[in-house]
C-alpha cells in the first residue's frame, strides 16, 4: 500500500493529465482553472486508500477518485456564487474571475464530467457505485439549501446544524471511502463501516473549520480569520454560544449578528470575546474529539488488519488535528 504522500503524487499526476475539453473556450477555461487551484485533495486520496486497504489497486480506484474529485469543486464553484465569495485558495473564484452565468455553466459541466468517470466502474459494482453517487449528490444540495435556510433564521439548533453538515460535508467524505472499497472489493459490511467511519470523521472536520475560522493562527491558517463571523454564518460556535448565554448575552450576540453598528474588527472581537466566555471553544473541541472516537470505533469493526488500518488513522489525525 502506497503512503498518503505517495497517493497524493500519484493522483496529482494522474489529475494532471485529464482533458477537460477545449471549446468553448469560455466553458473550459473555468474547469482547468479550478482543478489547477489544488486543493487538498483528501476526498479522491481516500477513494484510493480504500480500495487499497481491500487488495485493490489504485489504478483501479483512479476513475472513481477522479470523479469524486470533480464534484468536489463542482460544488464550490455553485457554492462560491451563492456565497457571493470572491476567493478561493487564495485566487478569485470563477464567478469573480468570468461571470455567474459562465460559472453556473461550467460547474453544471464538471458535474457531468464526474458522473462520466464515475461510471467507468466496473460492472459488476457499476449500480452500487453510481447509486452512492447520486445519492450523495442529492444530500449535499439538501445540505447547501438548508445552509442557506438558516442564513435568515434565529432558531437554528445545534443538531440541526450538525444534519446540515453530516448532508453539506460528511456524506461526501463517506461516499469517498465508501465507493473506493467496493472497488477494493470489500464486503458490503466492511464499505458500509467505512462510509460511517468517513462520515464521523467529514464531522469533526467541520466543526475543526468553524474553530479555525474564529479562533486560528492567521499565519498557519493562510488567510484572515473571523469570515464566519463578519458574514453573520451560523456555525456551531455561534449557535453554542446561544444555547449556553444567558437573556442578556444572547439578545446582543443576536444583534452583532443582526446588525452593522460596529466595525468588522471590533464585531469580530466582541463575538470572540463571548465565545470565550461561554468556553464554546472548549465545547466544539469536545464534539470533535467524540466524533473521532465514533470514527475510530467503525474502524475497528472492519475487517482488516490492525497495520493497514493505520493509514486510515493518520488520515483522520491529519483531517482533524490540523492548524489550517
Amino acid at each position: 500500500m502506497g503512503s498518503y504522500e505517495e497517493l497524493i503524487s500519484y493522483f496529482e499526476d494522474q489529475l494532471s493529465k485529464q482533458a477537460f475539453g477545449y471549446q468553448p473556450g469560455e466553458l473550459y477555461a473555468p474547469i482547468n482553472y479550478t482543478i489547477r487551484l489544488g486543493g487538498k485533495r483528501i476526498r479522491p486520496i481516500l477513494t484510493l486508500i480504500s480500495c487499497e486497504l481491500f487488495g485493490g489497486k489504485k489504478e483501479e480506484a483512479l476513475s472513481q477518485a477522479i470523479a469524486i474529485e470533480l464534484f468536489h469543486n463542482f460544488t464550490l464553484i455553485h457554492d462560491d456564487i451563492m456565497d457571493n465569495a470572491p476567493i478561493r485558495r487564495g485566487e478569485e473564484t470563477v464567478f469573480k474571475k468570468w461571470n455567474a452565468n459562465i460559472a453556473i455553466l461550467s460547474g453544471d459541466t464538471l458535474f457531468a464530467l464526474a458522473y462520466q468517470y464515475a461510471q467507468q466502474a466496473r460492472i459488476d459494482i457499476l449500480p452500487e457505485t453510481l447509486s452512492v453517487f447520486s445519492k450523495t449528490a442529492i444530500e449535499v444540495c439538501e445540505g447547501q439549501q438548508f445552509d442557506l435556510n438558516y442564513e435568515n433564521s434565529n432558531n437554528v439548533s445545534v443538531e440541526a446544524y450538525i444534519e446540515m453538515i453530516r448532508l453539506k460535508t460528511a456524506v461526501l467524505f463517506g461516499a469517498s471511502l465508501k465507493i473506493g472499497a467496493l472497488v477494493g472489493g470489500a464486503k458490503i459490511e466492511d464499505a458500509n463501516s467505512l462510509y460511517d467511519f468517513g462520515i464521523n470523521i467529514g464531522l469533526g472536520f467541520q466543526l475543526k473549520d468553524d474553530l479555525l475560522d474564529t479562533f486560528g493562527d492567521e499565519e498557519v491558517f493562510g488567510k484572515k480569520t473571523g469570515g464566519d463571523i463578519i458574514s453573520n454564518k451560523k456555525t456551531f460556535l455561534y449557535l453554542k454560544a446561544l444555547e449556553l448565554a444567558d437573556d442578556q448575552t444572547k439578545a446582543e450576540l443576536i444583534e452583532l449578528y443582526n446588525t452593522n453598528k460596529l466595525s468588522d474588527q471590533d464585531k469580530t472581537q466582541r463575538v470572540k470575546e463571548i465565545f470565550t466566555e461561554l468556553g464554546v471553544d472548549q465545547s466544539a473541541n469536545s464534539l470533535i474529539d467524540t466524533y473521532y472516537m465514533e470514527g475510530m470505533k467503525k474502524l475497528d469493526t472492519i475487517s482488516i488488519s490492525e497495520a493497514s488500518k493505520d493509514i486510515l488513522r493518520d488520515v483522520a489525525h491529519r483531517m482533524i488535528d490540523r492548524e489550517k
